[in-house]
C-alpha cells in the first residue's frame, strides 16, 4: 500500500491544486478552457504519438487487449441495465448513470499508468484508449438512442470518432511504428516537451472540473455508479485477466483503465443530447474524489 501510495500522490495532489486554483480564481477563470483544449488538441495528442511512435510493439497483445476492453464494458452495461430496474431512474437520468458507470478518465488513468509503471506504459495504454474510447462511444450512443430522442446517428458517431484527436494520435502513432518510419529525433525533442505537459496540465484540469455543490443531488446515483465503476468493474477486469493468463504489466494497465473515475466529457453528452446534467456532474465530481480512496486499495490489493 504504502509504495502505492508514494507513486498516486503526485497524480492526487495535482488533481487537487487544479481544484484550489479554480475555487480561489487563480489563475482566473478564462485559463481553465484554453489549457483544457490544449491539452486535449495538442498535448495529449503529441504525447501519444511520440510514445506510440517509438515504443517497441513487439509484444504488445493487442488482441488480448481488445477482447479485455470489451468484457470490461460489456460487464459495466450488464451491472447497468441490472441496477436501472431498483434505482428508479429517469430516462434522463439512466444515460447519465450509464456514462459515470462505463466512460474512463483518460488523463488520469495515463498519469497513473505513468506513475506506477513509467514511460514504458504510455504506449500500451495508449493502445486500450484506441480501443476503448470508440467501443465507449458506440454504447453511449446506443443507450442515448434507447432512452432520448436526441441521440446522434450513426454516421455522426463515426465522424466524431474520426476526427477525435486522442484517436486520430493513436492510428498516426502506430501506423509511424509499424511503417519502420518511427519518430525523427528533432520531432522526438519538441515532442518531449510539448508531451510533458500533457498529463499536469490534464490533472488540473480535471480538478478545476470538480463541482461539489453538485453532491447535493443525485447521491444514490453517485454511490452506485462508484460501486460499478471504482470496484466492481476492477475485479471483473482481474478475474479476467487472471483466467486468461496476461502478463503482469498487461494485467497492471488494464486493472488501472478499470479502476480510474469517469471522464469529464461525460457532462458535455449529457448536456448535448438529453441527460441528466446535474447528475453528471455529480458523479463526475464524486467518483474522482472517492478514486482517491479506491484506487490505491485496488492497485495495492491486485498487483
Amino acid at each position: 500500500m504504502v509504495s502505492v501510495l508514494s507513486a498516486l500522490w503526485p497524480v492526487f495532489a495535482l488533481l487537487i491544486l487544479g481544484f484550489v486554483a479554480r475555487r480561489t480564481d487563480f489563475p482566473g477563470d478564462a485559463f481553465w478552457e484554453p489549457a483544457e483544449k490544449l491539452t486535449y488538441f495538442v498535448l495529449f495528442p503529441v504525447l501519444l504519438v511520440n510514445k506510440l511512435g517509438a515504443a517497441d510493439m513487439s509484444d504488445v497483445a493487442v488482441v488480448d487487449i481488445a477482447v479485455a476492453v470489451s468484457v470490461l464494458l460489456l460487464s459495466g452495461t450488464l451491472f447497468c441495465f441490472i441496477a436501472r430496474y431498483w434505482m428508479g431512474l429517469s430516462s434522463a437520468g439512466f444515460t447519465s448513470f450509464y456514462q459515470g458507470s462505463v466512460r474512463f478518465n483518460t488523463y488520469v488513468a495515463l498519469a497513473t499508468a505513468a506513475a506506477v509503471y513509467g514511460d514504458a506504459a504510455v504506449a500500451i495504454s495508449a493502445v486500450i484508449i484506441a480501443f476503448m474510447i470508440p467501443l465507449i462511444n458506440l454504447l453511449c450512443v446506443m443507450v442515448f438512442s434507447m432512452f432520448t430522442s436526441n441521440a446522434p446517428t450513426l454516421s455522426s458517431l463515426l465522424k466524431n470518432l474520426i476526427k477525435n484527436p486522442l484517436i486520430m494520435s493513436c492510428l498516426v502513432g502506430i501506423s509511424l511504428n509499424v511503417s519502420g518510419i518511427g519518430i525523427h529525433k528533432e520531432f522526438a525533442s519538441v515532442a518531449g516537451l510539448l508531451g510533458a505537459m500533457a498529463l499536469p496540465l490534464g490533472l488540473l484540469a480535471v480538478g478545476a472540473g470538480l463541482n461539489i455543490h453538485a453532491l447535493r443531488t443525485a447521491q444514490l446515483a453517485v454511490w452506485c455508479s462508484s460501486l460499478i465503476k471504482l470496484l466492481l468493474l476492477p475485479f471483473v477486469m482481474y478475474c479476467f485477466c487472471i483466467f486468461m493468463g496476461f502478463s503482469s504489466l498487461i494485467t497492471g494497465l488494464l486493472l488501472i483503465f478499470s479502476s480510474v473515475p469517469t471522464a469529464p466529457s461525460g457532462y458535455i453528452l449529457a448536456r448535448q443530447l438529453g441527460g441528466d446534467a446535474s447528475m453528471m456532474a455529480a458523479i463526475i465530481t464524486g467518483q474522482t474524489l472517492l478514486s482517491m480512496l479506491t484506487l490505491p486499495f485496488i492497485l495495492s490489493t491486485f498487483m
